[in-house]
């Protein structure tokens, strides 16, 4: 039956970025559909933890920084240890910093693209060498955003490494595709998360940006769980380097 393979029964999952917004709903969408949680974040995800743990779910809690590379191994190995393989890795974690582009500071620049693009890219690496040494094959699903596709204002370095997100995706799936690796992105549209505060509190801003959206709202975590589940699971096994829009009608404007 078609709907079975959607599930994710036995599977489990890293997911950065797991302490609230689009992190967390994809936690939740994996777990209910039957994954187990490894949950990384600089701050404790003891809120999602709990929400995961209600669905009858396993949910790992790791506080690590992404803005190095560091942690990457010490994670990957904790998964392996606790759960004995890896089956899905969400590259969700990211930030933001606004300012005019000819203010723009290198610090900025830098820690951007470190967390926004170069994690993405060794963490799926290290994903990647668990998949091939488990001979299992695995889903890799990194956020991408609009900006994959546009310019954007005052966030040239969020524009760079979106864009990276998108371009890296498809490196990947070219390269690892012949290991049962399935490499994709999502790239929201103006959801309501923490990176989006600034917009929505700014009145203009926001109505600017609700009048271009068809769908006519701000996205939620909750729209980012159906895409998410369709990629980690086995409906999805002939897509390779694809980024899906969730953007409310966005792009088609």
């Amino acid at each position: 039956m078609i709907l079975e393979d959607f599930r994710l029964d036995g599977k489990v999952a890293i997911v950065t970025g797991s302490s609230t917004g689009l992190g967390q709903g994809a936690c939740i969408g994996f777990a209910q559909a039957g994954a187990d949680i490894v949950g990384v974040d600089h701050v404790d995800s003891c809120e999602t933890q709990e929400m995961v743990e209600k669905l009858g779910r396993r949910f790992i809690n790791m506080k690590e920084n992404l803005l190095s590379i560091e942690p990457i191994a010490r994670i990957v190995a904790r998964t392996v240890e606790e759960f004995g393989h890896l089956d899905i890795l969400m590259n969700n974690a990211g930030i933001i910093r606004r300012t005019d582009a000819i203010d723009y500071t290198e610090k900025d620049w830098d820690e951007v693209m470190a967390i926004n693009s170069k994690t993405v890219f060794f963490f799926s690496q290290a994903a990647a060498r668990q998949f091939i040494k488990q001979g299992t094959g695995g889903k890799i699903i990194s956020i991408a955003s609009m900006l994959s596709y546009q310019g954007g204002i005052r966030v040239p370095s969020y524009t760079a490494s979106k864009s990276a997100v998108m371009g890296i995706t498809r490196a990947m799936a070219n390269e690892w595709a012949k290991y049962g690796i399935q490499v994709n992105a999502i790239a929201p549209g103006y959801m309501a998360t923490n990176n989006t505060a600034a917009l929505r509190a700014d009145e203009k801003r926001s109505a600017e940006i609700l009048s271009r959206i068809p769908a006519g709202r701000w996205g939620t975590p909750e729209d980012i769980r159906g895409a998410a589940v369709f990629l980690a699971s086995r409906a999805s096994d002939y897509i390779h380097g694809y980024t899906l829009a969730v953007d409310g009608g966005w792009l088609a404007r």
